[in-house]
């Protein structure tokens, strides 16, 4: 029996609500053991989604935090979408 890998949206997607199940802020410990991937590869996609403006990184109380942006939420939304479509049709 092999496991399905994730591919890069469902990656994404996993981060993005990792990120949100924490009231949209999250340390950036708590997000590497959440999303289940090494820490370049985590980094990588932290950049991506800072650079598409889906998440950004603050200081709060001198400890850094990632925070959902408005773009997450939407990307999160569609995403959804998109796999409840797919998933009707079996695929």
């Amino acid at each position: 029996m092999s496991e399905k890998r994730r591919g890069k949206l469902e990656i994404i997607a996993d981060i993005l609500r990792s990120i949100q199940s924490k009231n949209g802020r999250i340390k950036p410990t708590h997000l590497l053991y959440k999303s289940n991937l090494s820490h370049a590869k985590l980094k990588e996609y932290i950049d991506v989604l800072m650079k598409k403006g889906m998440i950004e990184e603050k200081q709060e109380k001198g400890k850094k935090m990632f925070l959902m942006k408005e773009l997450g939420y939407k990307f999160l939304l569609e995403f959804e979408r998109i796999k409840e479509f797919s998933d009707s049709f079996g695929l």
